[in-house]
């Protein structure tokens, strides 16, 4: 089998990375409610904040808590005890934004603002 047979490989896809300095703002509900999920697990573990892409507006939001990576593709943001790490191929795309949690009977749980989307679902699960 070759290349023209329609069974060829594929490679990697460079791309130019725009890397910012991230500033964001975590309301005080939001920082309790990380405070209340890391329970204790500050000095090992952190949160990530990410753009993955997808969704009906081009990226949808992620966040997981998990043990620190120490890898310096990562921007670390202290609030309080509390890390927040924003990886630098995302930077551009998660600068300024506002973390907040809502404690409500219909869809409670974080939420992110982010002012330079050019649109957004109505989940306020998805961005572009």
């Amino acid at each position: 089998m070759g290349l023209l047979d329609g069974s060829g490989f594929s490679l990697p896809v460079v791309t130019d990375v725009n890397v910012v300095e991230v500033k964001i703002n975590v309301t005080e509900s939001a920082q309790i409610a990380m405070e209340k999920s890391m329970k204790g697990d500050e000095k090992t573990h952190v949160l990530i904040i990410s753009a993955e892409a997808g969704g009906c507006s081009g990226y949808l939001y992620d966040m997981k808590i998990t043990e620190d990576p120490n890898d310096e593709n990562f921007q670390k943001i202290k609030v309080g005890e509390i890390s927040i790490l924003i990886h630098n191929k995302d930077s551009s795309l998660l600068d300024g934004i506002k973390l907040d949690y809502k404690d409500t009977l219909m869809g409670g749980g974080f939420q992110i603002e982010n002012p330079s989307a050019n649109r957004e679902c109505g989940c306020g699960q998805s961005f572009g």
